[in-house]
C-alpha cells in the first residue's frame, strides 16, 4: 500500500503550469512538516514536495500561499535519472489525491477553531460585519 498523509505549512507560493498536450493543470508546492523527535543540531522539519493535478491544482494555486496550513493525502512517487556527469539521481514527490485547507489567509485563530474546508468545493466567502447573526 502506498499512502501518505501529512500536515504542514507551505514554504512558498504554489507554482502552476499546464501540460501542453491537454491543458491539464499541474501545481507544485513544498510543505514543511515538523518532526516528532527533534535532536539537537538536526533539522526540526522535513520539506516535502507535493504535486497536484487538475481542478484541485487550480484551486491550490488560486487559494493557497506561503505559510498556509494544509493537510495532504496521496501517494509517494519516485523518479530516477542520470545527471550530466552520469551520476544516478533520485527524487521523491507526494502526488496529492486530496488537499485540505486548514486555515484561512491571515487567520490568527487557534487551530482548534479553524474549519476544514476541503479542496474541490472550497470557495472563500467574504465576511460581512453587517450580518445579524
Amino acid at each position: 500500500m502506498n499512502r501518505v498523509s501529512i500536515v504542514g505549512r507551505l514554504t512558498r507560493d504554489p507554482e502552476i503550469r499546464y501540460a501542453s498536450d491537454n491543458q491539464l493543470a499541474i501545481t507544485r508546492f513544498t510543505v514543511a512538516v515538523d518532526r516528532v523527535f527533534k535532536k539537537e543540531g538536526q533539522p526540526t522539519a522535513d520539506f516535502l514536495p507535493v504535486v497536484v493535478f487538475g481542478r484541485s491544482a487550480e484551486n491550490c494555486h488560486k487559494y493557497l500561499g506561503k505559510g498556509r496550513l494544509v493537510a495532504v493525502a496521496g501517494r509517494l512517487q519516485s523518479r530516477t535519472w542520470d545527471d550530466q556527469e552520469g551520476k544516478r539521481r533520485y527524487s521523491y514527490d507526494i502526488i496529492a489525491d486530496e488537499v485540505n485547507f486548514l486555515d484561512r489567509a491571515g487567520d490568527t485563530r487557534p487551530q482548534s477553531q479553524v474549519e476544514d474546508t476541503g479542496d474541490e468545493d472550497f470557495h472563500p466567502v467574504e465576511e460581512d460585519d453587517d450580518l445579524p447573526f
